[in-house]
């Protein structure tokens, strides 16, 4: 007898009161992941696509393969990265609560994915990133905090003018180039940016970035047919934070299989990587770098991780998980995870970790300090109305002058 047929509906694991379910995180040992030559075939990479590569086990070691052997002072600059933006985004959350920004999104539990990531890059390199990494900006020297904020308070000194929302950064000299508020653009603006590179002879790679859930969007299937086609220098970044705004990643298709196996699918390399070991990440973005660099051909990463906070100071993540979520996450805090592994090895401390908070909380308040200077959201200092027409044509035309004109500005 035929049996009638029926739609599967993925249920989302996580409800107030209810425990999500991560037993779908396949949780490689540490170290037990195979590390492919560079110059592999995306055949090659089909176990690595379900596997879990891990670098530190949970004492702090580091071990296996894919282990960098990172030099003290950069993991120890990458922590102290880590623990400002943490610090950056509690801030900000704070400032937003006292009404003097509009909104603002976190990347609190996500630290470790483009701060190690950006140590793989290269100077003229370009990040088409989402608005969670904010820590490509933060981990860098040339790059102020305050102008940051700025940006953020929509104040007289924002670098964008009013023109973007808080957090949609815009830095051409960093590498960062201007996020779009609507969803999977940056993966394929990524794959032309690097066919671009490569049609110019250049030796500049692209480093696109997509959200789990935007996974569904048909920008994404097609970044990943030209990136395949034309052998794109680009890294494609999956940050399977387990949510998309209040929808568990099984909506995606999480669940059933991996976000790196569609990579393998479209002929892609593909990895899927540890996003909360900070040694991990590197070591993968070094890998996919080189491959790209070598015209070896595009790499997609999911970074496993976990959005602890809310999905932005305009959502409410209790309605719809349970407030301890990630403190059972397998994977554990990053800041935590490189501390541990610092300690071990004997090249950071306790009191150097609690001097080195001091230090950042300075840091950060006196770089909200410089940017309230300029006014906030809440005392109206904001861009003159005539910038509206600036920036727009080399030269005004007649019918913008007009209406600067009846504007009165």
């Amino acid at each position: 007898m035929t049996q009638p047929l029926r739609l599967h509906v993925p249920e989302p694991s996580g409800r107030p009161g209810r425990e999500t379910d991560f037993s779908f995180l396949r949780r490689s040992a540490a170290g037990s992941v195979r590390r492919p030559p560079v110059d592999t075939s995306h055949f090659d990479t089909q176990d690595l696509a379900y596997a879990l590569i891990r670098v530190l086990d949970d004492e702090g070691n580091a071990c296996g393969p894919w282990n960098p052997t990172l030099d003290p002072v950069l993991m120890r600059k990458g922590l102290r990265a880590m623990m400002k933006t943490r610090i950056f985004d509690a801030r900000m959350v704070i400032a937003q609560r006292q009404k003097k920004m509009s909104f603002y999104m976190q990347c609190l539990g996500e630290e470790a994915i483009a701060i190690a990531h950006s140590f793989a890059l290269q100077p003229g390199d370009m990040c088409f990133p989402t608005y969670r990494q904010q820590g490509l900006l933060l981990v860098r020297d040339d790059v102020s905090m305050a102008e940051m904020m700025c940006q953020l308070m929509s104040n007289a000194k924002d670098p964008i003018k009013g023109r973007q929302m808080p957090v949609m950064y815009s830095y051409k000299r960093a590498g960062f180039f201007s996020i779009s508020g609507n969803l999977a653009t940056q993966f394929i603006q990524a794959v032309g940016w690097a066919m671009a590179s490569a049609i110019k002879g250049d030796t500049k790679i692209a480093s696109g970035w997509i959200g789990d859930g935007s996974t569904a969007e048909s920008d994404f299937h097609n970044a990943l047919t030209f990136a395949h086609v034309y052998r794109a220098p680009v890294i494609l970044n999956v940050v399977n934070n387990q949510w998309a705004i209040s929808t568990f990643q099984a909506i995606a298709g999480g669940e059933t299989t991996t976000f790196a196996a569609r990579g393998v699918g479209s002929g892609i390399a593909s990895l899927r990587v540890d996003g909360n070991d900070f040694l991990a990440v590197y070591a993968a973005s070094l890998w996919a770098s080189e491959r790209a660099r070598s015209n070896l051909g595009p790499t997609l990463i999911e970074w496993v991780t976990y959005r602890a906070g809310a999905h932005s100071t305009s959502d409410d993540p209790s309605k719809y998980r349970p407030a301890d979520d990630w403190q059972r996450f397998p994977l554990g805090d990053p800041i935590d995870r490189l501390k541990q592994h610092l300690i071990k090895i004997g090249e950071w401390s306790d009191a150097q970790h609690a001097q080195a908070q001091k230090e950042l909380e300075a840091e950060v308040a006196a770089a909200q300090k410089e940017a309230e200077r300029h006014g906030t959201l809440l005392d109206g200092h904001i861009p003159n109305a005539a910038s509206m027409f600036e920036d727009v044509y080399e030269h005004m035309p007649e019918h913008l002058r007009r209406q600067r004109q009846q504007l009165g500005v």
